[in-house]
Formats: C-alpha cells, sequence, structure tokens
C-alpha cells in the first residue's frame, strides 16, 4: 500500500464532522420528540390537539417499535459516523427502513393525513426520508471509501 493510501485512510474529509454533526442534532430533535411523545410531556404535548393526542397514544405496541428503532438507530448511526466506524452505514439503512414501516402505518394503514392535518406533516416526513436515504447513501460512499472502519 502506498503512503498516499495510508494516508486517506487515516484523514476523515472536513465534510465527514459536518454533515456528522448536523445530523447528530437532527437526530437529537427526533429523539427529543420521540421521547417527549412517549413519556406523555404535558409541556410538548400542549400542542397537539386532543385528537391527535388520542392518534399518538393509539399508535399499536410494533408502530411504537418500528419509531423507537428509527429514532435510536438514526441517533446511533450518526455517533457511528462521527466515530468513522463502518456500522454506522447499516445502522442507518435499519434506522431507515423502519421509519418507512412507521410512516406507512402513519399515513396508510392509520388516519395520519387528516389527524395531522393534510399535506404538511406528509412533506416533513418526506424530508425526513430524503435526509435519512442521503445520510444512509453517505455513510455508504464513505465506507467505499475507507473513511469509515
Amino acid at each position: 500500500m502506498s503512503e498516499d493510501a495510508v494516508v486517506r485512510e487515516q484523514r476523515a474529509p472536513w465534510h465527514l464532522w459536518v454533515i456528522g454533526i448536523v445530523v447528530l442534532l437532527w437526530d437529537l430533535m427526533g429523539a427529543f420528540d420521540y421521547f417527549a411523545t412517549q413519556t406523555q410531556n404535558e409541556s410538548y404535548m400542549s400542542q397537539f390537539t386532543p385528537e391527535q393526542l388520542e392518534f399518538f397514544y393509539g399508535f399499536p405496541a410494533w408502530v411504537v417499535a418500528t419509531w423507537a428503532i428509527a429514532v435510536w438507530g438514526g441517533l446511533l448511526g450518526a455517533v457511528f459516523l462521527l466515530l468513522r466506524r463502518k456500522w454506522a452505514e447499516p445502522v442507518l439503512l435499519v434506522s431507515l427502513v423502519a421509519m418507512v414501516i412507521t410512516s406507512f402505518h402513519n399515513f396508510v394503514l392509520a388516519d395520519g393525513w387528516e389527524m395531522m392535518g393534510g399535506v404538511v406533516p406528509l412533506l416533513f416526513t418526506l424530508v425526513i426520508f430524503l435526509v435519512a436515504v442521503g445520510v444512509w447513501l453517505y455513510a455508504r460512499a464513505m465506507v467505499q471509501r475507507g473513511v469509515l472502519r
């Protein structure tokens, strides 16, 4: 292996740190939302109507589980990304799949479209999905380049 290859493997590009920190902060917001909803934090949940609260608190256990996997997997994936661990890629993929399953429940199997007020929550979910896909693809590229080990 040449000296250039060794140096390339040892150095993380500047964008890894920027993306990693931004993704970590993004996922911390998701983790807070999950935690506040699951603990029924009165201050946080007061922004929702009684019907919306009933919707959130009525999620079946499997939806709560997939939501947890999506949220905490995303957070763990961001940590792995910052630690330059290749585990970031599969963890972020599992998080993404869990998010899709949760969203499928919320917008297809349940009445989330109407309950949350139409198109804005759906667009926000789409943004979350696009961020998750982008971060997973980024982690995959970093693994392929040897930045994540």
